[in-house]
């Protein structure tokens, strides 16, 4: 028997979808249902699909392929460490921004009186005729 949890939920919506075409082209099903219980499902093949699923009398498996994991990929992902220290880390850090205050153009803040202000709602005498 096949337990709900061993497919994912798209899984099971293609097993159902594909199971539910069958039936609706005159596939024979694969469990036994009354009259009753076909009437009380109003004859839906999804709904017969996903009964048949959920008995676990459907001869469908799942193929899930899984890349393969070779040697060399590993060694590429391995990362050298390297230990530095915080006084090193710093002292870098401070070398970097002088040479970016030194060598770089500081961008400065736009004053507001700068640029004129547009008013986007703000409708002309020439729009208006």
């Amino acid at each position: 028997m096949v337990a709900e949890q061993e497919f994912s939920k798209y899984e099971r919506a293609r097993i159902i979808g594909a199971r539910g075409l069958q039936i609706s082209m005159d596939a024979p099903l694969l469990t036994e249902m009354s009259e009753e219980e076909l009437n009380g499902v109003n004859f839906d093949p999804l709904k017969i699909a996903e009964k048949e699923l959920n008995d676990g009398v459907l001869p469908i498996s799942v193929n899930r392929p899984m890349p393969e994991k070779k040697e060399e990929d590993l060694e590429k992902i391995k990362v050298e460490e390297t230990k530095i220290s915080d006084n090193q880390k710093e002292k870098e850090e401070k070398e970097e921004e002088k040479d970016i205050a030194q060598g770089g153009e500081m961008m400065e803040l736009a004053e507001s009186g700068e640029e004129p202000e547009v008013e986007e709602n703000s409708v002309t005498n020439k729009e208006l005729e």
